[in-house]
């Protein structure tokens, strides 16, 4: 995720990456946000999606543009050493300094607007053929100062990602298999249970969860403590099944509303479920740290802000159609933390394997995702420690790295699994950094670096179409306002209780 320079793999279609990108932001996030639509209201709702998803396109074009202009970089680079390759046999031929033709007074670091000139007139320079991931692009355009608080953002995010993984599963195990054992039939029926009611004979709800938390980290955490990759065939897998449950999902909710079944009554507005709303609707935009390698192998990228505003538009209409029908066909008080476990209940559906398929469908697919987040978040704490031309000791390399990539988001899950909650506070404080403040320094930073290099008449090829300054610090001035506001709002909260 935050690596650096990458082949780019097998090259598709722009539609492919169109369903690809698709693929990567409808995730966890939507799971958690019917139960979010609910509590904020559905005008509320539908208003905040929408800007969001909006200010979610603008940073994607900005990482785009970025994403350029460090491939530009590279290519300058690799020019400047061959022409530094080329003197050097040319001095070792008997040629010497005052053979190149200079203007007096020039260094060799000041032959760049010489060089500029001539790759004005080719906008090749600009296309992104090599993978540049974030950090390589912070490093390039940031300071150590920047570089420092990307890594922090990102580690930050992939924490909050891990704990709401490893809170979701043992949730859908616990709700699944302590109803089964008691009331088969009474999730999602308005039946409210507590922690302490009991599961299985003396075994707590908690107790329950604590079990499968625990079982959950002994199977997938010394993943961690190796190198996995996710294989072309299980992403396919993955994929798969989440379209499959969010079809039915839609397709189930609809009979039962067309049935006149539904029992939702959604209110327009409550202003004190924006919080959580604002975090998981950000959460659930996310995209902008895995954009490098998803646009690098597209193979014609001439209209790709085009069809990434198409895929928006998309992803916005499948959101909102999954949330209206889940907050219209269900009371809010019975919609859960994650919308698959609404649909265990027989009243619902009495098709035992698609109530099971539903219920254990979080289990599925994210525990597919966990080692890979896992990993990537213990090569990032490595990444930033990094020193030039150091290596790490056995232990720590291969027992520290791992054992604080893997406890901290275990102990969350361990305290709390309150889903809305997590996703909201990991969208709206670290989701914010990356897909809103991260992307608009990127943008400007690249801008004026590309300035420098390839003079002012240069034009970036993928420029973002939120070319003017502007925008830039809208997207700055609102994502240090929602800091702000998130912040305060959840200080009135604890003020209160």
């Amino acid at each position: 995720m935050a690596g650096g320079i990458t082949d780019t793999g097998e090259l598709y279609s722009p539609y492919v990456g169109l369903v690809y990108m698709f693929n990567l932001i409808v995730g966890t996030g939507a799971l958690t946000m019917p139960k979010a639509f609910a509590t904020a209201g559905w005008l509320v709702s539908l208003i905040l999606l929408m800007f969001l998803g909006f200010m979610s396109y603008m940073t994607t074009t900005f990482v785009v543009e970025a994403m350029a202009a460090a491939n530009a970089q590279l290519r300058w680079k690799r020019m400047e050493k061959r022409k530094e390759d080329d003197e050097d046999e040319d001095s070792s031929s008997g040629v010497s300094d005052s053979d190149v033709l200079l203007p007096d007074g020039y260094e060799r670091a000041e032959t760049r607007p010489i060089l500029s000139v001539q790759r004005r007139g080719s906008p090749n320079i600009f296309e992104i053929t090599e993978r540049v991931e974030m950090g390589q692009m912070a490093s390039m355009f940031f300071n150590k100062v920047g570089v420092n608080l990307f890594y922090f953002c990102i580690i930050i995010y992939l924490y909050g990602d891990l704990a709401i993984y490893a809170a979701a599963v043992p949730v859908s195990l616990m709700q699944v298999t302590c109803v089964t054992g008691n009331h088969s039939c009474s999730v999602g029926d308005g039946t409210k249970y507590n922690d302490t009611d009991k599961c299985w004979g003396p075994i707590r709800r908690i107790d329950a969860y604590r079990l499968y938390l625990a079982a959950f980290t002994l199977l997938l955490g010394p993943f961690t403590f190796f190198n996995v990759q996710k294989t072309k065939y299980l992403q396919i897998m993955t994929s798969l099944m989440r379209w499959i449950a969010f079809i039915l999902m839609i397709i189930l909710a609809l009979i039962r509303i067309s049935r006149g079944q539904a029992e939702g009554h959604p209110s327009m507005a409550q202003l004190s479920g924006i919080r959580n709303l604002f975090g998981v609707c950000v959460y659930s935009f996310m995209c902008q740290h895995s954009l490098p390698s998803l646009i690098t192998p597209i193979s014609k990228k001439k209209h790709v802000n085009k069809l990434v505003l198409l895929d928006y538009i998309l992803i916005l209409a499948f959101y909102s159609l999954l949330s209206f029908t889940a907050i219209y066909c269900f009371r809010n008080d019975t919609l859960m933390d994650m919308y698959t476990l609404n649909f265990t209940n027989c009243e619902i559906i009495n098709v035992a394997f698609i109530r099971y398929f539903l219920g254990l469908f979080p289990v599925f697919t994210i525990s597919t995702n966990f080692p890979i987040i896992a990993v990537t978040l213990r090569n990032n704490w490595k990444t930033l420690f990094h020193r030039e031309g150091g290596t790490y000791p056995w232990v720590v390399d291969r027992i520290v790295f791992p054992a604080i990539t893997l406890i901290p988001p275990v102990l969350v899950a361990f305290c709390t699994h309150d889903l809305e909650s997590l996703v909201g506070i990991t969208g709206a404080y670290a989701g914010n950094g990356i897909q809103y403040l991260i992307p608009a320094f990127l943008a400007y930073c690249s801008r004026k670096d590309t300035q420098l290099v390839f003079g002012s008449g240069t034009v970036n090829k993928h420029l973002s179409p939120f070319r003017h300054t502007f925008w830039i610090v809208f997207v700055l001035i609102w994502g240090f306002s929602c800091f702000v506001f998130v912040t305060a709002n959840i200080v009135l909260s604890e003020s209160k209780l």
